[in-house]
């Protein structure tokens, strides 16, 4: 059963969506942060198949009231309003690990976050701050720094996974993240799918004339890679 569970950046309501692990005083929790799109369909479901990995899921919203896009053109405004504000960005990503431990009171290290695009950029820039969190998961996320991190060490383990074709992340990025995690002291990995675009994870995606497409293979395999991760870093 999911529960609804509001918060606050000032006077902007954020809604969660929790589903509790069976045991979930017991259980680690792992956020869901979403696409461009927002807290839609896609990220509910991979918030819910936590449950099934024995983790509470926590989908997170980044925008507000629950909105979502429903074009690419207003996917792009909404995302471009909090990108564009990175703070803002890292204050909500922050909130949302804090009331997500809230929701079941577990301690940090048993915490995890993965995110989907945009998410994906969500979950990396809550390890630039520093978070307590145990491990991040970026999901063909963008990469670009946010300039305001530099110096933070990073106690969180980071897993990147990146179709190698995505032309929203170029390999100077992947070679510029790497470089920025191993500044920072952090214990990181990067898994690049060759021929494989942009939104992989998404069975939706059918646009390889926009570099973007659903690729089977590399859904599976990354999926496979996080649940190893994870159990690493709970164990």
């Amino acid at each position: 059963m999911s529960k609804k569970i509001d918060y606050f950046d000032n006077d902007t309501r954020l809604e969660g969506i929790l589903f509790p692990s069976d045991n979930p005083e017991n259980s680690p929790i792992v956020l869901v942060v979403p696409t461009y799109a927002g807290r839609d369909d896609f990220t509910l479901e991979k918030a819910k198949s936590m449950n099934q990995l024995g983790y509470s899921g926590f989908a997170v919203d980044m925008y507000g009231d629950g909105k979502t896009g429903s074009t690419p053109e207003e996917n792009m405004e909404l995302m471009q309003v909090v990108l564009d504000d990175r703070e803002m960005l890292q204050r909500r990503i922050n909130l949302a690990h804090e009331t997500a431990l809230n929701s079941v009171g577990v301690s940090a290290d048993k915490s995890a976050a993965i995110g989907f695009c945009f998410g994906g950029l969500c979950v990396l820039d809550l390890a630039r701050t520093g978070s307590s969190i145990a491990g991040v998961v970026s999901f063909h996320g963008l990469f670009n720094s946010p300039g305001n991190t530099d110096g933070n060490k990073i106690t969180s383990k980071i897993l990147a996974l990146h179709g190698n074709d995505d032309p929203m992340v170029p390999h100077d990025s992947v070679n510029g993240l790497a470089d920025e995690l191993t500044k920072a002291n952090a214990d990181w990995q990067i898994h690049a799918y060759g021929g494989t675009s942009h939104a992989f994870t998404n069975p939706l995606a059918n646009a390889p004339e926009d570099g973007m497409a659903f690729n089977e293979n590399a859904n599976r395999r990354s999926w496979e890679a996080m649940n190893n991760f994870l159990k690493e870093i709970f164990s």
